[in-house]
């Protein structure tokens, strides 16, 4: 399994944030956007706000590949209707590439490793 975060940032605007977050609930959720999800083989994902930044968990299969996704993605008429009516919400981070919303993070500390656990 492959577990990967994203961070991205929200307009700063409460009533944005709120639609946002609307948009989010199980009930106003797109089918087809998270029949896509799953199908590129995203098992879990998980979205959490402070403020405007947004931070994404997402849990994959092994063989899970993000450049696949996205060209599954961009062939997706639903997805990209879908990833336009977000950039109505989202704004890229100030080092994001061009067109880049969900910024892949690193981790830097695992409390889990060896060496993090004083014995």
């Amino acid at each position: 399994m492959q577990k990967l975060c994203f961070a991205a940032d929200l307009k700063d605007d409460n009533e944005l944030i709120e639609e946002y977050e609307r948009w989010h609930r199980s009930e106003n959720s797109w089918p087809q956007v998270n029949e896509s999800i799953i199908g590129a083989g995203i098992t879990r994902m998980e979205i959490f706000r402070t403020g405007n930044r947004l931070f994404m968990i997402v849990e994959a299969d092994d063989d899970f590949d993000p450049g696949k996704k996205e060209q599954m993605d961009a062939a997706n008429p639903v997805v990209q209707q879908w990833e336009a009516l977000m950039w109505k919400f989202q704004q890229p981070l100030p080092w994001a590439s061009q067109g880049e919303k969900w910024v892949k993070m690193e981790r830097i500390f695992d409390l889990n490793q060896e060496n993090a656990i004083v014995k």
